[in-house]
């Protein structure tokens, strides 16, 4: 099996706590300078002109990496992500989504975890710019920001990475 350089790889710490995606091409370059193993051939070869080397799915940092707590980015993407991509007031996951300020900014709400939720175009206008108390509307689920676990940072990648798994769950 021929691999691309672009694939994605999982990158852990020397503890084995998962850090990073990186490319194939950037875990090959880490492991040849002799900075990471490889842990998980998960994507077949990666061929030169005169040899071929496994290319990795999952490598571990030959030093332990000090870095901060991962925090969830407060961004759009982030908000449909933590709501499923379903509207918090009709449950409808079809149609163009948009967020919604459970408390309007112009009342005194933030823009923050709390008070963002995933609604539908339909529900939003409804909405208007009233607490969800003056339109009889209130979402299904308490806005929060999400748990910064890697199963919730990586998890657009498990799908496609089954192999990924084992070294996810726990952290």
């Amino acid at each position: 099996m021929h691999s691309s350089l672009l694939e994605p790889v999982l990158v852990l710490n020397a503890n084995f706590e998962p850090m990073n995606v990186c490319t194939i091409r950037r875990a090959m370059g880490l492991i040849f300078s002799d900075k990471a193993s490889m842990l998980v051939n998960g994507r077949g070869e990666v061929h030169t002109s005169s040899t071929s080397f496994p290319a990795p799915s999952v490598i571990r940092l030959d030093r332990m990496i000090k870095r901060p707590r991962p925090q969830i980015k407060l961004n759009k993407q982030e908000v449909f992500r933590r709501d499923r991509h379903t509207c918090q007031y009709c449950g409808s996951a079809d149609g163009e989504l948009t967020l919604d300020h459970v408390v309007p900014r112009h009342l005194g709400g933030s823009h923050s975890w709390d008070n963002l939720v995933t609604a539908c175009r339909t529900c939003n206008h409804k909405k208007g710019g009233r607490t969800v108390e003056n339109a009889g509307m209130q979402p299904r689920n308490r806005p929060s920001a999400p748990s910064a676990s890697a199963k919730y940072i990586f998890g657009r990648y498990l799908s496609n990475n089954q192999g990924w798994d084992t070294y996810i769950e726990g952290w």
